[in-house]
C-alpha cells in the first residue's frame, strides 16, 4: 500500500521507537562453574571455549607494576586475585555473550554475586576500559577508581595493551633473575606444587628462591620443571 506523503515520517519514527523499545537481542546467556585465567579471562567448566570480559583489559600475568612506594609487585596476578575475590568461592558466573574475538574466546559481559564483575574490575582499579573494543561504559568506572587511587592507580603501570607491544616502566627494565613471572612454584617436603593466579592457595602461598622455590611463565614451564597441579 502507498502510503501519503505526510504518514511516512510517522511510520518511520514509530519503527524507530519500537527498536529503541525493544532492542536486538545480545548473544546467547552462559552460565557454570567458573576459574580463573587471567584478570579478564575466565574458563567455564564444562565448555571448551574461554570468556573473555567485554570492554576491559587488566594487566599480563607476569607484569610487574609500582605500588604507592615505588615498591614493584605482581599487578598482573594481583588483577587475577581481585577478579577470584568478585566471584567467590562459590564460582558461579552469568555471562551474556557480546561477540567473539580473533582467538575464538567468547566476549561477554558476566554477573558474579548480583555485581558485574566487569565494571567491578574497573571500579577496583585492577582493570581499565579497552577503548578500543569498549562502547565507552566503563569510562566512569575508571575515573572514578583514577581519582580515589585504587588499585593500579595508586602507583605506576605501564596500560596492558601497551606492555604487549614492550613497552616497560623503568623498574622493569632489567632482564636478570629478578624478573619473575606469575605462576607460584612451592616445594612443600617431597611435593612441588605450583599455583595459578587465583587459585585456592595462590595468595597465601610465599615463594622462598634460596629454598628451590621459582617462579615460572606457564604451567607447561612448570610441569616441565616437575612441579605438578593441586590436588583436589
Amino acid at each position: 500500500m502507498q502510503l501519503p506523503g505526510t504518514m511516512k515520517p510517522l511510520v518511520l519514527l514509530a519503527f524507530a521507537f519500537l527498536l529503541f523499545v525493544h532492542p536486538v537481542a545480545a548473544g546467547p546467556i552462559i552460565t557454570g562453574q567458573a576459574d580463573i585465567v587471567d584478570g579478564d579471562t575466565l574458563s567455564i567448566r564444562g565448555r571448551s571455549a574461554r570468556v573473555r570480559l567485554y570492554g576491559i583489559d587488566t594487566p599480563e600475568g607476569q607484569q610487574t607494576c609500582d605500588d604507592a612506594a615505588s615498591k614493584r609487585y605482581l599487578c598482573g596476578a594481583r588483577a587475577a586475585e581481585a577478579l577470584a575475590d568478585l566471584i567467590g568461592r562459590n564460582g558461579r558466573v552469568t555471562c551474556q555473550e557480546q561477540d567473539r574475538d580473533r582467538y575464538g574466546r567468547v566476549v561477554a559481559v558476566c554477573q558474579a554475586n548480583g555485581r558485574e564483575i566487569n565494571a567491578e574490575m574497573v571500579l577496583q582499579g585492577w582493570a581499565l576500559e579497552y577503548k578500543q573494543y569498549s562502547d565507552g561504559r566503563y569510562a566512569k568506572a575508571e575515573a572514578e577508581a583514577r581519582t580515589a587511587k585504587r588499585g593500579l592507580w595508586a602507583g605506576q603501570f605501564v596500560e596492558p595493551w601497551d606492555w604487549r607491544r614492550g613497552k616497560r616502566l623503568s623498574s622493569e627494565a632489567s632482564t636478570g633473575s629478578d624478573r619473575k613471572c606469575a605462576i607460584k612454584g612451592n616445594i612443600s617436603g617431597s611435593d612441588k606444587i605450583y599455583h595459578l593466579p587465583g587459585s585456592r592457595s595462590y595468595a597465601k602461598t610465599v615463594i622462598d628462591e634460596a629454598s628451590g622455590e621459582r617462579w615460572f611463565c606457564s604451567e607447561d614451564e612448570a610441569k616441565a620443571a616437575g612441579w605438578r597441579a593441586p590436588r583436589g
